[in-house]
């Protein structure tokens, strides 16, 4: 049993050299993983993570970006609406001028034109009125004509002045 031990222990137990060999294939293999695995798998996690931390830098840059187009968009929807108010305001405020102008015009043109109407009547009436005193006035002097050549009496007086009015009628 003591060589069965002996052996158990030999293979079993702690040798001073294997265990020094062993810590330097571990540290060699250390250095080599490291140098073959580690570094680059290290070196591919961080570009993937500075990917992913630039695509959600970008992501938040555009979102900014977004924000501040939409509230430029909405400032200048709100200030076009105004101008546009402003400009129908405008218009129609041009276009009640205007037709009060128009209606003042046609006023003026209207006054005018009555007046001239009037002042054409008036001249019209004065030479009506002139044509009439010239026709009383060859008939007062047809009349005289007529008195001159016979002694007139007062029934020929009025038979003459029925006669006159019965002419002034016709």
């Amino acid at each position: 049993m003591q060589v069965v031990l002996d052996q158990f222990e030999a293979f079993v137990g702690v040798n001073f050299f294997t265990m020094i060999f062993a810590w330097i294939n571990l540290i060699i293999l250390y250095v080599f993983l490291k140098k073959l695995l580690f570094n680059p798998v290290k070196n591919m996690i961080d570009s993937r993570q500075k990917e992913i931390d630039d695509m959600y830098s970008d992501a938040e840059a555009n979102r900014t970006d977004a924000e501040a187009m939409k509230t430029e968009y909405e400032s200048k929807l709100a200030a076009a609406d105004a101008e546009s108010e402003q400009i129908l305001k405008t218009a129609i405020r041009r276009a009640q001028l205007r037709e009060e102008e128009i209606l003042k015009d046609a006023d003026l043109k209207a006054a005018r034109t009555l007046e001239r109407a009037e002042e054409q009547i008036e001249k019209e009436k004065r030479q009506a009125i002139n044509d009439v005193k010239s026709e009383i006035s060859s008939i007062a002097l047809d009349i005289a004509a007529a008195v001159i050549e016979r002694d007139v009496d007062a029934k020929d007086h009025a038979a003459l002045i029925d006669e006159f009015i019965d002419k002034i009628g016709e």
